[in-house]
């Protein structure tokens, strides 16, 4: 096993400068962000968090793990929202191969990371879903909302099985064929590349089905997991306000009204770090309360955002709405990465949780 060093903070702090640098160019052509990624293997970020026997660093413990992805995550998040949502759904593939591969799966993953490989992700899809043929080796049906589609080097894809169950397979996410791009004209999140891709045709081989068929949707572990869009999100947030300090000329910072509103920018953001924070130790104890944390963490971090996107266009101005400033680019991305699907069922299964039993550590539970 190869012992691989984690990456200081210099080279972090440098990949957030690179990634925001690149995303400038990605969010005006229509390009697979290659060199972002890239920036993101030369940093070593690619198979930090790969299984141990794939070429992944052995953390301490899951909290020690979590703690260092919690940090990636947003670090990557500040650079390039659209980089974090790749980089998201990367080390999700890898956490799925870490709970659920065999020794063979495994060394094949330590290969092709080896060479490079990218992975996500899918399960979204349009009616009626992926499926088997017939034949039981041949997907049917296609993915929606991709990410990635066309440019990652393979995804784990959701498949229909028996008993209204999904199954992961391992498939090829490089097919420009198979890649249909022309539905995603948005407004931010550009990069992402969030399209549709056809599976239909596509065999499957035995070795190429990853755990039994509802692995994927197993709980604590798929619920709890939101934390991890979250810290993404938490990420470009405060890349927000590092922006809308740095743009604040001297009638701003003289002005109470705009001070205060600064401070509540800051406090709401540190909120949102401390609930992902929480949220991510909770996933890694894998405890049944995790999955209440992960659901009021995404309500508070959504509020924030919203709030502190508010709070930078009243600090700058129509400074913050012209095209090819970073602060735009921000706000963009941000207000459609928060669109993930069911926020009010997901803080309504929050409250129904908070009525049975207070979901803090029992040491300091208020009922």
């Amino acid at each position: 096993m190869t012992i691989r060093p984690s990456p200081s903070s210099k080279v972090l702090d440098d990949v957030v400068e690179r990634l925001a640098a690149l995303g400038a160019r990605y969010d005006a052509a229509p390009l697979f962000p290659s060199d972002s990624l890239a920036t993101l293997v030369g940093a070593g970020l690619h198979r930090r968090f790969a299984p141990v026997s794939s070429g992944g660093e052995a953390f301490a413990n899951e909290t020690a793990r979590n703690d260092a992805l919690a940090q990636a995550l947003r670090l990557v998040g500040r650079g390039d929202l659209s980089i974090g949502r790749l980089f998201e759904g990367h080390v999700n593939a890898l956490h799925l191969f870490d709970w659920y591969a065999t020794t063979e799966q495994l060394g094949w993953l330590d290969h092709v990371l080896g060479a490079g490989a990218w992975f996500g992700v899918w399960a979204t899809e349009p009616p009626p879903g992926v499926r088997l043929d017939e034949d039981g080796t041949t997907l049917v049906g296609a993915k929606m909302f991709a990410s990635g589609a066309g440019g990652l080097d393979y995804t784990l894809a959701t498949v229909a099985s028996a008993g209204n169950t999904r199954r992961l397979a391992i498939v090829p996410a490089d097919d420009c064929a198979r890649t249909d791009l022309s539905g995603w004209r948005v407004r931010g999140m550009r990069a992402s590349a969030s399209g549709r891709y056809d599976l239909t045709g596509l065999s499957i081989a035995p070795d190429m089905w990853l755990g039994r068929p509802g692995d994927y949707d197993r709980d604590p572990r798929f619920t709890a997991g939101a934390w991890r869009f979250c810290a993404v999100q938490l990420g470009g947030l405060e890349a927000l306000l590092t922006e809308t300090i740095a743009g604040l000329g001297d009638t701003g910072r003289s002005d109470p009204v705009q001070r205060a509103r600064l401070v509540d920018f800051y406090v709401a953001t540190r909120t949102a770090g401390f609930w992902v924070r929480e949220a991510a130790r909770r996933a890694a104890a894998a405890e049944d309360d995790a999955i209440a944390i992960a659901r009021l963490a995404r309500g508070v971090v959504e509020r924030a955002a919203l709030d502190g996107m508010e709070a930078s266009a009243r600090l700058l101005g129509t400074r913050s709405a012209f095209d090819g400033e970073r602060i735009d680019k921000i706000i963009r991305d941000l207000s459609l990465y928060l669109r993930q699907a069911g926020p009010d069922h997901a803080r309504d299964c929050a409250a129904q949780a908070l009525l049975d039993h207070d979901v803090w550590p029992r040491g300091d539970r208020l009922w």
